[in-house]
């Protein structure tokens, strides 16, 4: 049995057996981890890596992006979009130049041969994305990515709050500046 079988075996027998309820965060790694895995072998055949298609992807929505931008929409650390630039501009699917009048940023250009590539890998990602729903209703379908949204935007509300500095409450401002006005008498009595 291959690795990747026995990865796939083991993947249900832990699903259906082990841990039948467990979270649902878990189940939506282990699918993002099986997509992710499917996407890489057909990518792999073009000579394309899952952290290019990930670049590739964002540059054929909106070419010219400094690579600062590029980090954020990719969620990654500047330093990875940095060394995935290089590679990239040596395979020859992007170009980095400065704008006149902006010497300070670095922006990232597609080139004929990156701009090819939607044509040829877009196609793959949606074989995967079909593999993955075969044996589903549209309704079915519909309904899981309704759901999977709706988590979205709960996440993202909840990271909003949660990346808010606390405000304290007036009472305890008002406690705060009591305290400082006047500190709470001694209680331990002098050394005689």
């Amino acid at each position: 049995m291959s690795p990747t079988e026995k990865t796939y075996h083991y993947l249900l027998r832990h699903w259906r057996e082990a841990v039948p309820d467990d979270r649902l965060a878990h189940l939506i790694r282990d699918v993002a981890r099986a997509q992710m895995r499917a996407l890489q072998l057909r990518l792999g055949a073009h000579g394309v890596s899952f952290g290019h298609w990930t670049f590739l992807r964002i540059l054929w929505i909106k070419d010219g992006l400094t690579q600062r931008e590029l980090s954020e929409l990719a969620g990654v650390m500047e330093p990875t979009t940095f060394s995935a630039m290089k590679t990239m501009e040596k395979m020859g699917f992007i170009e980095r130049r400065q704008l006149p009048g902006n010497r300070k940023n670095m922006h990232v250009f597609l080139t004929p041969s990156g701009r090819a590539l939607e044509g040829v890998l877009v196609p793959l990602a949606e074989e995967v994305n079909h593999i993955s729903v075969s044996g589903l209703h549209e309704k079915t379908v519909a309904t899981v990515r309704k759901c999977l949204l709706t988590m979205i935007e709960n996440l993202a509300a909840d990271e909003t709050v949660a990346a808010e500095p606390a405000v304290a409450s007036e009472g305890a401002i008002g406690r705060s500046i009591d305290e400082v006005r006047s500190p709470p008498a001694r209680t331990d009595s002098p050394s005689q």
